[in-house]
């Protein structure tokens, strides 16, 4: 089964290479509201919406490749004041001019400034949610800062997705060329190529219909630079050994990968494979969902957060 999960996976992921994928819209959402509050903190590499009244428990929210903070808006609605909500936008996506992460590395610089965002701003081990590559960083961050994270949500990514990219035994060395390849497919990419393409991602990566423009229209003002930068790292970068030094609790959100040779129980498979490392860690899929889980399945999101957000 694993090997046969493995096979599968790196089908899916031939076929998300060949379209979705190059399209860099993960996620994203509209509307950047005017006058909302940003945290007072100076950053070359993120910045901050906070929601919520002073005192309450800290949340941060962090959203994926080419996302803007809106798309965690439905959650923010629903929280109401139980909770001060963070909201990370970061440079280069939906219209963010992208300074420091114009070039180089981006998941990683930005997980160690949210790290020193907690410490600066004296957050008291906020709950963190990571969809996508914020999920990635998410896990960054409660890695390699273990002292700063109180509970972890994962929603719908994995620890090393150059897993997908490669046949079984890939490694973060050896899925290199692939993940160059892509670089320089993504980031060379004619614009109106790019943009057919991003439609075309967003459409396979969010069922409900009405719920699309928003992440398309994120995509359109993202930095096509720092997009292509930040999803080469993500090839490359394998933290499945870094998981065990994760002391907070953890929840892992995931769908059925969108291929149809991927089964309900092959998908379970990897997740549980991709986690073995942290065997602690609550694994939970979510059915008729796409990728966006909190857009296409609101109210199973919301349930499973305040039960996450409670837990003792």
């Amino acid at each position: 089964m694993i090997r046969t999960a493995s096979i599968l996976a790196f089908g899916a992921a031939a076929v998300l290479l060949a379209g979705a994928m190059p399209a860099l819209a993960q996620d994203g959402h509209t509307n950047h509201a005017e006058g909302h509050a940003h945290a007072a903190f100076a950053s070359d590499r993120l910045h901050v919406r906070v929601d919520g009244p002073e005192g309450a428990p800290d949340l941060i929210l962090i959203p994926g490749l080419s996302s803007s903070p809106e798309i965690w808006q439905g959650v923010v609605d629903h929280l109401g004041d139980r909770y001060r909500v963070h909201r990370i936008h970061v440079q280069g996506f939906a219209g963010a001019p992208a300074k420091a992460n114009a070039t180089g590395p981006v998941a990683a610089p930005v997980a160690e400034e949210i790290a020193r965002y907690i410490r600066e701003n004296g957050l008291n081990k906020p709950a963190v949610v990571g969809h996508s590559m914020g999920g990635t960083m998410g896990m960054m961050l409660a890695a390699r800062h273990p002292d700063l994270v109180g509970r972890l949500m994962v929603v719908d990514m994995i620890p090393f997705m150059g897993a997908m990219f490669g046949p079984p035994g890939t490694t973060a060395e050896s899925v290199v060329p692939v993940a160059d390849q892509v670089y320089a497919a993504q980031s060379t990419a004619p614009r109106d190529q790019y943009l057919t393409q991003a439609k075309a991602a967003v459409t396979g990566m969010i069922k409900t219909e009405a719920a699309r423009s928003g992440p398309l229209q994120d995509t359109e003002t993202s930095d096509q630079q720092v997009s292509a930068s930040a999803f080469r790292e993500l090839i490359v970068t394998d933290l499945r050994p870094e998981l065990s030094k994760i002391t907070a609790p953890v929840e892992v959100l995931y769908v059925k990968f969108n291929d149809p040779r991927m089964t309900d129980a092959i998908t379970d498979a990897v997740y549980q494979m991709s986690f073995a490392t942290l065997p602690g860690a609550k694994l939970k899929r979510i059915d008729d969902s796409a990728h966006f889980i909190m857009l296409d399945q609101p109210q199973a999101f919301y349930g499973d957060l305040d039960a996450f957000l409670s837990a003792k």
